[in-house]
């Protein structure tokens, strides 16, 4: 016998559950309101409120012609510190942001479906006015005659998303202002206006304590609507509790000053601030700085700005310290250098070479300053051995380096250099590690003072080679600036070439066809190019101001070759300091702009990642409700009419209310198969065979102006696919192919073998595939509809002409079998799109038909175990009409005590995701206890991955048939 169910509620069936809102909702007199009584209520109202009370997500039912709101648990929160919203009208709840939703419930109450992302909100909740972002979605709900009466709100929270996102870009930003500042109290001014700005502060301020630790200088602050911060203050003006907390290192944060007595009230009132926060820097147990936030009134400190704050001190000090040490290097760096290039005594550092025996047999010289060259007439010494610069030296010069770098001892000659005929008054001495071979050596010509005799005939002698040596230095700087890649260019004012070197020649003549020379006017040389002349001229006119210039453009045709240049202009002045022209150094920079713009697709791409896997969480968990709601509306339509309730009309009615809840369901395999959630059951498909045989099909549906043409070829191998899923997926591409050619035009099916190298397609593992492919000759898609078009709901097609759920169906289902969709479209040539789906070599299978719904299923008794009891009780009925004896249980526990209490049924129907233990581990545990695997599971979306492949189960929702059919493939497979 079955067990006897428990008595119902008085309360209508519809409000039964649905947690502290279902127990508001039969607790409230509705009698004055325009909904009336609850027995009133009609059908089409009542399953929309029982579906909102039943569902997880935040949902909300507004309904009638005065928008009287309705909502479950989950959307509570949302309301924050409003009123109870419950039977009021949903314009009066939302009247602060009426202005900005009130077009959108417009719309929903027209029959269009709205999906809005990261929609701000001001929330009253904590206390406090929060600034909240939420993504929702508002769909239509129709009445009985088909008419909108309302729609369904539903939504998530976005908030930390979009404060994380904004946090980050905030973070990047900073960091790469603090980049390029090299002055501490810039570092200091720059990071304090971004973080004000950023938080919306009245002040931000940075500050040093003293050396007497009793005082601080505040040198950057930035205001808004109150008085800067800045000068000298002593510590214990902020109260002797806030700097010992100072000293220790402890960030303090205070919503209200005025609320706690601890703090100095005097010091803030003087400033305007009544809440702050304040960042100190403990450096070997002393506070050094501290960084400050303030605002004029009351605010409600979160972790995530207590943190942003603590991050920006953090690298505020590092920029600092780092600005700080580079400041002193720069200063150390140009002392030792205006020193080394200025002393008039010469300078060089020698690596001393030894032969095997240990003798000194060469020296190279490492380093030399320019009075090293004024005294030995050396020109580019630096890295030549001392037997290249000056064959025939004496091996004395050769010994002293050698005894110096040995023994350590420093030496002081006075000597004659033959191969340069001069004396030297030379001092010796080891640099760095022995182990280095490094002689530093500092020296003076006295050749005047050791010659005085032949002085005349010595500057005679050397009067040529000192002109041989000005001229190899203008022959170096001249040969430096040929064969460098920068671009170097000199014009006077006129525009008239005065020196060019091979490099800007060459990019000129790349980017004009014209190749420069000096003597040459460059205006003159693109006078046949207006455009170009007309860039140049305007690029020059900046540098001819007379000041230090520098920009970065792009210069020539864009269908030719355009590369980016960052350009520096200086003037170029005359001995009585009048500027006579310009000259200009540019560097190709096209690949650094170019990976920018890489960086910045990227990034874009992750962002449509993450959006479209947001949705796609959002879509399953909502099909996944609408499954477990649509299980008893349909199993108890379908009993109403197996069973002849009613009159003709009645009957229409009910089957209209099935035809209506079949295209939900067909709606809900959509959206799981967007999701990737959808149960599938993949088998070796022949693609070739398969679409030939929708031939027909898709020519009736394509209508007479569209010519059909379907390519397969010949050889192809069969695809891992579930047949059903994948008819459905053509059929809806050919649909879409058919809307997208009113005036008519060709639809091309073909299917091809490709094969997938490593990295040669994204989002597929090497190996071979099916490519199926859907083209038409129709308008096609611009660029922003195609970043979109697989976008749940999403479509162009206009109220009541689709769903928006074909592409995305299809995307979803290739993603779930390990292939990807591809969609190639331009306005006006059509569109193209290729299903690509994993191959197999396995032979294909043909696909099984259902068993027809009057097949004997046998009697017995049936354990029914579901936790939830409007599908439970449906179920009930459909297993009793087929004869069985149910015996029902609302959890696997409790299954599990009643076969323990001897109950020995002949078939398990059970729903897998459940409190406690799940339906798979019920039916092993049953399988270990009973010997027999009549075992079926009944599921939703997101439990179908934790059904194991070997047990039969039943997809939610379901009609008496389905249930017959899954019964009698049990029996066959026991048989």
């Amino acid at each position: 016998m079955p067990l006897p169910r428990p008595s119902l509620s008085p309360a209508p069936a519809f409000l039964t559950g649905g947690g502290a809102m279902g127990a508001l909702m039969r607790a409230q007199d509705w009698s004055a309101s325009p909904l009336g009584p609850l027995g009133t209520w009609p059908q089409s109202l009542r399953t929309a409120v029982s579906m909102v009370l039943g569902s997880k997500f935040p949902s909300c039912l507004v309904w009638g012609p005065h928008l009287i709101t309705l909502y479950n648990d989950a959307f509570r929160p949302i309301l924050g510190a409003k009123p109870e919203a419950l039977g009021r009208p949903f314009d009066e709840v939302w009247s602060e942001a009426w202005e900005a939703i009130g077009p959108i419930a417009d719309r929903a109450f027209a029959g269009e479906s709205t999906f809005i992302e990261d929609f701000p909100l001001v929330v009253e909740r904590h206390g406090y006015a929060e600034q909240a972002y939420f993504t929702f979605c508002y769909s239509p709900v129709r009445d009985e005659s088909g008419a909108v009466a309302g729609f369904l709100d539903t939504v998530i929270e976005t908030t930390g998303k979009v404060v994380a996102e904004r946090r980050e870009g905030f973070r990047l930003a900073l960091e790469e202002r603090l980049r390029g500042v090299t002055e501490p109290r810039a570092v200091m001014a720059a990071a304090v206006e971004a973080l004000g700005r950023e938080l919306g502060a009245s002040r931000a301020g940075y500050g040093e304590v003293q050396a007497d630790d009793a005082t601080i200088v505040f040198d950057a602050c930035f205001v808004d609507g109150v008085d800067p911060l800045t000068g000298t203050f002593a510590l214990g003006e902020f109260g002797p509790e806030s700097v010992t907390r100072q000293r220790q290192g402890l960030t303090e944060a205070c919503d209200d000053v005025r609320a706690e007595p601890a703090q100095v009230q005097a010091t803030w009132a003087a400033i305007e601030t009544r809440s702050f926060v304040s960042v100190p820097l403990v450096r070997d147990g002393r506070l050094t700085a501290t960084l400050y936030v303030n605002f004029r009134d009351a605010h409600r400190w979160t972790a995530d700005e207590v943190a942003l704050v603590e991050e920006v001190a953090a690298r505020t000090w590092a920029a600092v310290e780092r600005a700080r040490g580079e400041s002193a290097l720069r200063q150390s760096e140009a002392h030792y250098r205006a020193l080394f290039e200025n002393v008039d005594v010469g300078y060089s550092v020698h690596d001393v070479r030894f032969d095997e025996g240990g003798k000194p047999v060469d020296y190279c010289v490492l380093e030399a300053n320019p009075a090293f060259e004024r005294h030995t007439g050396l020109v580019d010494a630096v890295g030549k051995w001392v037997s290249e610069l000056t064959p025939g030296i004496e091996q004395h010069w050769i010994d002293a380096n050698g005894h110096v770098l040995l023994t350590g001892e420093p030496v002081r000659i006075e000597n004659y250099v033959e191969p340069l005929g001069r004396w030297y008054d030379v001092h010796m001495f080891r640099t760095g590690e022995p182990s280095r071979h490094r002689v530093a050596v500092l020296f003076n010509d006295i050749s005047e003072r050791k010659l005085a005799e032949g002085r005349l005939r010595e500057l005679n002698a050397t009067l040529e080679e000192r002109v041989a040596e000005r001229t190899a230095e203008r022959n170096l700087l001249a040969k430096i600036v040929e064969v460098t890649d920068v671009m170097v260019l000199a014009v006077d004012l006129d525009h008239n070439i005065l020196a060019i070197n091979t490099a800007n020649a060459d990019a000129f003549e790349r980017i004009y066809g014209v190749r420069p020379r000096a003597g040459d006017n460059m205006l003159s040389l693109l006078a046949d190019q207006p455009e170009h002349q007309a860039q140049v001229r305007a690029g020059w006119a900046q540098g001819m101001r007379g000041e230090n210039v520098t920009f970065v453009e792009a210069y020539g045709d864009s269908d030719r070759v355009r590369p980016y240049y960052e350009v520096n202009f200086r003037p170029l002045w005359n001995d009585a300091g009048e500027q006579i022209g310009i000259y200009q150094f540019a560097i190709d920079v096209t690949d650094r702009i170019r990976g920018q713009a890489q960086l910045a697709d990227a990034q874009e791409a992750l962002r449509q990642s993450q959006k479209m896997e947001a949705m796609g969480q959002l879509t399953g968990g909502v099909a996944h409700d609408v499954n477990n709601l649509l299980s008893p509306i349909m199993g108890g339509l379908d009993l109403l009419q197996r069973r002849g309730v009613g009159g003709e009309r009645e009957q229409r009615l009910i089957a209209g209310a099935l035809a209506s809840a079949e295209r939900v369901r067909v709606l809900v395999q959509r959206l799981l198969a967007f999701a990737r959630r959808q149960p599938l059951q993949p088998q070796p498909v022949d693609v070739g065979s398969l679409v030939a045989g929708m031939a027909d099909l898709i020519g009736s549906t394509s209508g007479p102006k569209i010519k059909v043409v379907v390519d397969a070829a010949s050889d192809l191998p069969a695809a891992l696919a579930d047949p059903n899923q994948l008819e459905m997926a053509i059929l809806n591409l050919a649909v879409n192919a058919r809307d997208a050619m009113p005036e008519g035009g060709q639809l091309t099916i073909s299917a091809r073998s490709d094969d997938v190298g490593r990295g040669h397609l994204s989002g597929l593992t090497p190996g071979r595939y099916v490519r199926l492919s859907v083209a038409d000759t129709g308008t096609g898609m611009d660029e922003a509809t195609l970043k979109r078009a697989v976008e749940p709901f999403f479509s162009t097609k206009g109220v009541g002409q689709g769903t928006g759920l074909g592409l995305s169906m299809a995307h979803g289902l290739a993603a779930q079998l390990g292939g990807v969709l591809l969609i190639d479209s331009r306005p006006g040539l059509g569109t193209t799109v290729e299903l690509w789906l994993p191959a197999t070599s396995s032979g294909s299978v043909p696909v099984e038909r259902a068993i027809g719904p009057e097949v004997d299923v046998g009697a017995g008794i049936a354990l029914l175990v579901d936790d939830e009891e409007l599908v439970r009780v449906s179920t009930a009925d459909m297993l009793a009409e087929l004869g069985y004896q149910v015996v029902e249980a609302t959890s696997a526990e409790e299954a599990l005590r009643l076969l323990g209490d001897g109950l020995v049924p002949d078939v398990v129907v059970t729903d897998h995701l459940m409190p406690g233990m799940t339906g798979t581990e019920l039916a092993r545990e049953v399988r270990r206890r009973l010997r027999h695997d009549r075992v079926l599971i009944i599921s939703g979306y997101a439990d179908v991955e934790g059904v194991a492949h070997d047990l039969p189960r039943l997809v939610k929702p379901f009609r008496q048939a389905d249930l017959a059919t899954s019964l009698a493939a049990l029996s066959q497979a026991r048989g």
